[in-house]
């Protein structure tokens, strides 16, 4: 190799090393903090991989159950199995009834929102068991998931379909990476998909797959998305399962899933593409690509926060109260389901670094995958173990 090729080739590998580390910049090691004292009571058991959870104005607790049902949890306790129409489910690996928001006028309207796979013809067959990990382009064979709109009882006895908001985000017949995250701010939803493990949903702007998407509460595209006729916001993502909105600043969030390093917590903006693609060899899925990969997606933005090597599966974020939560009020927590815990990140004023994180509840309750904050400021998990032993916690801070 001549002299000038050598300069060349160095000069090149200078220049990766440069862009991955500018792709990296918003995140940096925080300070660790003392784990805090919590304290855990359970509000529900013998629930089946509860997938998401909000709290109503009533103080009530309203669950999805991934492979179908509703659960509705009264203040004083009681647990009422909302009677739905749900044979339409697609309940396969990770798709099922997933994502849940209260709409912004549910006090008077007792409307919610549902992200959930189904099927499109009777039979649609699905991959069986551990092949769907294999990292080949499943078929779609009967399967889309949609954003649906439900109406529930003053009793919390039934819920009633209305609509389907949105249609067209893609799952395939192995179920894996489905998403689906949602989110209900202001007059419009936030719903975070999966990339289905096709190499090429992340990086299209055909797909809704691999993306976060902004639509209005009728399902139309909502203001500010790069394309005004599309409901693609934000795009090269793997599996976003939590979307949430930063009180008073508007600021949305993302938490995604990692590969085997690198789950994200990312700062979204409009037409922003977070470096996920795993197209690198051809038809496979190639998921040892890096989450975010700034030399083959230039300008790829980086992570707020990122959970290193390796992952703790982060399915679900949500901002705390400004008060009640010692150092973190007004901070954000995620769950963790490989990771079985809680993990506490307050973030600088400008929401691009991470302050300060903590860790909590690490193995003592499972696998933890929903948060959603109660009325009275203390936050509602679930576990998600499987069995019909799942449970509803309230976690309070106590120090």
């Amino acid at each position: 190799m001549t002299p000038s090729r050598i300069r060349r080739k160095r000069i090149a590998i200078a220049c990766a090393v440069a862009a991955v580390a500018t792709a990296m910049t918003p995140w940096t090691a925080p300070h660790a903090d003392a784990a805090p004292r919590l304290q855990v009571t359970t509000l529900a058991s013998n629930l089946n991989i509860p997938w998401d959870v909000e709290a109503a104005p009533d103080g009530t607790a309203l669950l999805t159950q991934r492979a179908g049902g509703f659960v509705a949890v009264r203040p004083d306790g009681r647990k009422i199995s909302v009677a739905a129409d749900l044979s339409r489910v697609f309940a396969v690996k990770e798709s099922g009834v997933m994502g849940l928001a209260l709409d912004p006028g549910f006090a008077q309207n007792r409307r919610f929102y549902t992200c959930q796979a189904e099927v499109t013809r009777p039979g649609a067959p699905s991959i069986p068991g551990e092949l769907a990990n294999l990292p080949l382009p499943w078929p779609n064979t009967g399967q889309v998931v949609n954003i649906v709109a439900w109406r529930i009882s003053g009793d919390w006895i039934r819920a009633t379909r209305e609509r389907t908001v949105l249609s067209g985000i893609p799952v395939n017949a192995s179920g894996r990476h489905a998403g689906c995250g949602l989110t209900a701010s202001g007059r419009s939803l936030w719903i975070g998909t999966g990339d289905n493990a096709i190499a090429g949903n992340p990086q299209s702007w055909n797909s809704l797959g691999g993306k976060v998407l902004h639509v209005n509460l009728n399902g139309t595209a909502a203001a500010g998305n790069p394309n005004p006729r599309s409901p693609i916001y934000s795009l090269g993502h793997r599996n976003v399962q939590g979307v949430a909105v930063q009180p008073g600043t508007g600021r949305v969030y993302a938490i995604e899933q990692g590969t085997d390093r690198d789950d994200e917590l990312n700062l979204l903006r409009s037409g922003g593409n977070y470096g996920y693609r795993p197209d690198r060899a051809p038809v496979i899925y190639d998921e040892s690509v890096p989450m975010t990969d700034p030399v083959r997606v230039p300008g790829a933005i980086g992570a707020v926060w990122r959970s290193g090597s390796s992952t703790i599966a982060t399915p679900d974020a949500t901002f705390l109260p400004s008060t009640g939560w010692g150092p973190f009020s007004g901070g954000l927590v995620i769950s963790a389901l490989k990771g079985k815990r809680l993990v506490f990140v307050r973030l600088s004023a400008d929401g691009r670094r991470t302050v300060s994180v903590v860790e909590a509840l690490q193995e003592r309750y499972g696998r933890l995958r929903a948060v959603a904050v109660a009325r009275d400021g203390s936050l509602l998990v679930t576990t998600s173990n499987g069995g019909s032993a799942d449970k509803l916690l309230r976690v309070r801070w106590v120090g």
